[in-house]
């Protein structure tokens, strides 16, 4: 299976999992259009409107979004604007998924034609690692606004809230209903791939870390006393060893001379025959 997860070490994977979600998240969103339909029904109908469309897009400038609507008082007509400013939250997710989108596409063409430059005195990991954090906290930081500026948009295009900026909506007399409300799957999309492109970058800083050199450089420091407690360790069983050998060797040493007195043994007995 393709993932990096599963498999850390194949880049190649990990930066087409990375452009997927970011194609993901800038397409649901900066692709986006919508609008709603709002239907004012006066006391007198020859200054009702029973169809008032209402549109906005990316980058969600709202207070930009200007409509008419009838007041019910003559032919005069009301010009009014939706509420609210969220393009500046919506712009920085978007410009954070086309660069992570660029980047990832560059990082495709380094691993497949220039892995051995890539590898070449330990710079392209690393490189790869700084990136990658960074690029894990423009995640969280843009999917958390875009969500906050997600949360304002559906309220200041919600057709309850639109009604109540109409005056002619404020008669009993007059009847106002929303026809048609907009539609924010694809909204609500964007931030779970916000999100999801947030746990990607953030799980594999972890993978590219292994990569780098401090990595390495971390388990040797590690393995060096190891090796060192290791060597002493023999030393000192050498040592051992060689004292019991020498020990061993005195005690043979000391064994010749009582074998000696016990081969003398029979020479008194000798002696006293003949002596006899």
């Amino acid at each position: 299976m393709c993932m990096v997860i599963f498999a850390p070490h194949n880049e190649e994977c990990k930066s087409h999992f990375h452009l997927l979600f970011a194609i993901f998240a800038f397409a649901t969103c900066g692709g986006y259009s919508g609008g709603l339909r709002l239907s004012v029904d006066c006391v007198n109908k020859t200054e009702s409107n029973l169809s008032i469309d209402i549109a906005f897009a990316y980058p969600f400038r709202l207070h930009q979004v200007t409509f008419e609507v009838p007041t019910c008082e003559g032919k005069e007509r009301q010009k009014l604007a939706l509420i609210g400013d969220s393009s500046s939250s919506a712009e920085f997710f978007v410009t954070v998924a086309v660069f992570a989108f660029l980047y990832s596409l560059a990082a495709t063409v380094v691993y497949i034609f220039f892995q051995n430059k890539y590898r070449e005195n330990n710079r392209g990991p690393l490189i790869d690692f700084i990136v990658t954090v960074v690029f894990s906290f423009l995640w969280l930081v843009g999917s958390s606004a875009w969500a906050k500026g997600l949360s304002d948009v559906k309220v200041a295009t919600d057709p309850k809230e639109v009604l109540l900026l109409m005056s002619a909506c404020k008669q009993p007399s007059n009847k106002c209903m929303a026809i048609h409300s907009p539609v924010m799957s694809s909204l609500n999309t964007s931030v779970v791939f916000g999100f999801l492109n947030f746990i990607l970058w953030a799980g594999n800083i972890w993978f590219v870390f292994k990569e780098t050199g401090w990595h390495s450089s971390g388990q040797r420091y590690l393995s060096d006393p190891m090796e060192k407690h290791s060597s002493s360790y023999n030393q000192g069983g050498y040592n051992q060893d060689s004292y019991g050998s020498s020990s061993g060797y005195s005690q043979q040493a000391s064994l010749g001379p009582s074998s000696d007195e016990f081969g003398q043994q029979p020479t008194g007995p000798t002696s006293f025959t003949n002596q006899i």
